[in-house]
């Protein structure tokens, strides 16, 4: 990797598409769905004469509108047991209908034997689906904290919020109704159902659904003119380049980011990634700190260290498209289920590939699980074909994953990590300097203040990060020798002082403010 496949600087857009092929992903649809439902967006709102300022915010609205909808994934996941396809299904019934809840229902413990489903199916009607009904009133305000992490104005931070209320006034959170809800969420609704009908039943079938679902979901208005004008609207969605015509649309001036703020909104997308399971809550901003240590102990220039702990962050995007049935299942996976996690890094390099600004990361990122010996993957590759950046990758990666908890086993010492990391030298699998580099690295981090942010106690900090890596309060209660009434108590202490009342906005709160991962010093 030389400084020049660096590049200093990067447009906002491209960081946004680029995750929303992620997002796609995680909802069983193909790559570019954002995309093209961003270019329908456009296209109403240039109809309606939104001027640039307003199409800006259409534009990001459009391309951030379900990126919330994956941080409590571990939930959908115990509920339905495949989260990817309990998403999948969002666009085949109403919102609220009696066919959509009959679907929902029928996926009830999915995947699991008929005594467990039974015993989840209970749980859900006792109090499971007013869980997932809160699920859901959160997805757009996460996408809102995400937007706010990136800088994006209030016109798109308010429509990002509204993002899942109706026309009707019977969305989510049920706040809005009618003209109260933003135009940019009015039209990014529209346009990401029209793009999927349309993708599968053509412009008739686009055309057809808007009308039925006109004055309900649909702004009646814009049903009407995807209705009249759906023939120019839709036109040429399959010959055009999606991510070309996307980031050239983007409406106002440019959003650039470089140096810190490049790295910031690197750091703030890798959080988002990371909430898709507990068991991997502040992995990537780990790895990258791991690895840029490294990689400047072992002499690499400013540049490369630097693209080298962007690798870091970014490494891990392709988690999106894998389902938490796989990331967290408690026993050994299976075969297939093996073959999923083998595509996580050719994922990733997809979702970075088309950004000339990120794909030098990607590039790195998709080499982090191959092996010396060939015995890696996304593609066995072999020696020299590992290129060096990738190989301390590879040693950072390994270290911090051994030093989580995952849901089959506690998470390694320090001393067993290490003695782990030096086997895979010895068996030709790691590049000895590489894991010796980052060994030493993670001995010399330092050390966290016990105290928390917001006033959190050490105790409540202590539960946090257990809250985090979804745990219940049982569990947390057998982990810290209290009570689970005790547990109940600091739990509601917590949300009370941080502003939050689910685990994905505690878990994200703790990422933010350094909480996670837990204080790992080596002991070697």
């Amino acid at each position: 990797m030389t400084a020049a496949a660096d590049r200093a600087h990067v447009r906002l857009a491209e960081l946004v598409a680029a995750l929303s092929l992620g997002v796609d992903l995680g909802f069983g649809q193909p790559m570019e769905h954002v995309l093209r439902q961003c270019l329908i967006a456009l296209r109403m709102a240039e109809r309606i004469g939104l001027d640039d300022e307003q199409r800006a915010t259409v534009y990001y609205t459009a391309l951030l509108v379900n990126v919330g909808c994956h941080t409590d994934a571990h939930e959908q996941a115990k509920w339905f047991g495949d989260d990817i396809a309990m998403k999948s299904g969002k666009y085949d019934h109403e919102f609220r209908s009696v066919r959509g809840a009959v679907a929902g229902l029928r996926l009830i413990g999915a995947g699991n034997p008929p005594l467990h489903r039974f015993r989840v199916g209970l749980e859900f009607a006792l109090t499971g689906h007013r869980e997932v009904d809160d699920m859901i009133a959160q997805h757009a305000g996460m996408a809102r904290a995400l937007g706010e992490q990136l800088g994006l104005p209030q016109p798109v931070l308010d429509a990002l919020a509204a993002a899942y209320e109706q026309w009707d006034g019977n969305g989510w959170p049920g706040e809005r109704g009618g003209e109260e809800v933003p135009i940019a969420a009015r039209l990014a609704s529209l346009a990401e159902f029209a793009e999927v009908a349309q993708r599968g039943g053509g412009v008739a079938a686009a055309k057809e659904l808007a009308q039925r679902r006109a004055g309900r979901q649909f702004d009646p208005a814009l049903a009407e003119l995807l209705a009249e004008e759906g023939d120019l609207i839709l036109s040429d969605l399959d010959g055009v380049g999606t991510w070309e015509a996307v980031i050239a649309a983007e409406p106002a001036l440019a959003v650039v980011l470089a140096g810190e703020r490049f790295d910031a909104a690197l750091a703030a997308v890798a959080d988002f990634v990371d909430l898709k399971t507990p068991f991997a809550l502040g992995h990537a901003r780990a790895v990258a700190e791991l690895a840029g240590a490294a990689g400047a102990a072992l002499g690499l220039p400013e540049d490369d260290e630097r693209t080298l702990r962007r690798a870091g962050l970014v490494h891990d995007f392709g988690r999106l498209g894998i389902s938490n049935a796989i990331w967290d299942k408690p026993g050994p996976l299976g075969a297939g289920e093996w073959e999923r996690v083998r595509l996580m890094p050719y994922l990733t390099e997809r979702m970075l590939r088309q950004s000339e600004a990120l794909a030098p990361l990607g590039a790195i990122a998709v080499q982090h699980r191959e092996r010396l010996d060939g015995s890696g993957y996304p593609h066995g590759l072999q020696g020299a074909a590992i290129s060096r950046p990738a190989r301390i990758l590879a040693a950072a990666d390994a270290y911090q994953a051994m030093r989580e908890p995952r849901p089959y086993r506690e998470p390694l010492s320090a001393e067993a990590t290490a003695t782990e990391l030096r086997a895979d030298v010895r068996g030709g699998r790691l590049d000895g300097a590489a894991v010796e580099a980052v060994l030493g690295a993670a001995g010399h981090r330092v050390r966290r203040r016990r105290e928390g942010p917001a006033g959190l106690t050490a105790r409540e900090v202590e539960v946090l990060r257990l809250l985090a890596r979804g745990l219940s309060n049982r569990e947390i209660a057998a982990r810290l020798t209290i009570a689970p009434k005790t547990v109940g108590n600091h739990i509601e202490h917590i949300y009370a002082k941080i502003g939050a009342s689910t685990r994905a906005r505690a878990s994200l709160f703790a990422l933010q403010h350094g909480l996670l991962p837990e204080e790992k010093l080596a002991e070697v």
